[in-house]
């Protein structure tokens, strides 16, 4: 079960929308806090794919072991990120509409050792406040790429 989700409707088409976002390298423009995703395993992304993730936390350097679990062209692709023991999956699927592309995010937080559980309500408040708008940002940046173009 998720712990937040949100979906937006992109004006564009969904190999657009889904290559945009699926290669990683545009990370930092729809998650603020991303400093660098750095791809670790040679060859085209799909499940399996590994990245090392650089973020800013409260002026802190933070680094995030993340794997592409899932990947469907076009579909889906789910990520699973890995930082001391925080995991959080982030599923992303994608519908073809008549108005473009519906995106749908599902984040799950999973976390590990007492202390962690004990506080896992205010890390998914953190990372919800983080990341949660992800969709918004990436709605953003490909529509105002659309209308630059005109």
């Amino acid at each position: 079960m998720a712990d937040f989700r949100s979906s937006v409707i992109i004006h564009k088409p969904v190999k657009e929308v889904f290559d945009y976002i699926a290669s990683m390298e545009n990370t930092s423009e729809i998650m603020p806090n991303v400093v660098k995703m750095e791809k670790l395993t040679e060859g085209p992304i799909g499940k399996g794919t590994k990245f090392k993730e650089t973020r800013s936390v409260r002026g802190n350097t933070v680094n995030a072991d993340v794997e592409m679990v899932e990947y469907e062209q076009d579909k889906l692709f789910k990520t699973r990120s890995n930082s001391n023991g925080l995991i959080v999956e982030y599923t992303y699927i994608f519908h073809e509409i008549k108005e473009g592309t519906q995106v749908e995010l599902d984040a799950s937080v999973k976390t590990s050792g007492l202390r962690m559980r004990l506080t896992k309500y205010f890390i998914v408040k953190m990372v919800k406040r983080e990341d949660g708008f992800q969709l918004d940002y990436l709605k953003e940046m490909l529509e105002d790429e659309k209308s630059e173009d005109e």
